[in-house]
């Protein structure tokens, strides 16, 4: 199939999570598992873990007293933790090195 069919294909995915094995050895050739976010003639680019939402949001982090209970502990009052320890991450495969992806059969187009 010529390239640009490939990429065609494969950019009808965007959105959808997906697999992407490559040519190369070690763990990279195990293949890379995330949504589809970007196709162009050079790379995809896949997410493969998301970050956290913004801390700013209404009763959040920003609130110098937030989680803050009476004897002036952390109590996390069934909120999430202030502390970032995930930005997320992403993925950028070179289109040549793609040896096959793996998609869903039901909610994709053929």
């Amino acid at each position: 199939m010529p390239n640009g069919n490939f990429l065609n294909n494969l950019s009808r995915y965007i959105g959808q999570t997906v697999t992407i094995f490559t040519t190369s050895g070690g763990q990279s050739g195990s293949g890379f598992t995330g949504v589809l976010a970007m196709v162009n003639p050079s790379f995809v680019r896949l997410i493969t873990q998301i970050g956290p939402a913004p801390g700013c949001a209404l009763g959040s982090c920003c609130d110098p007293n937030f989680g803050i209970q009476g004897n002036n502990s952390p109590g996390g009052q069934g909120r999430a933790s202030c502390q970032v320890n995930n930005l997320g991450s992403v993925v950028d495969i070179p289109v040549d090195r793609i040896a096959s992806f793996v998609h869903n059969a039901v909610g994709g187009s053929w």
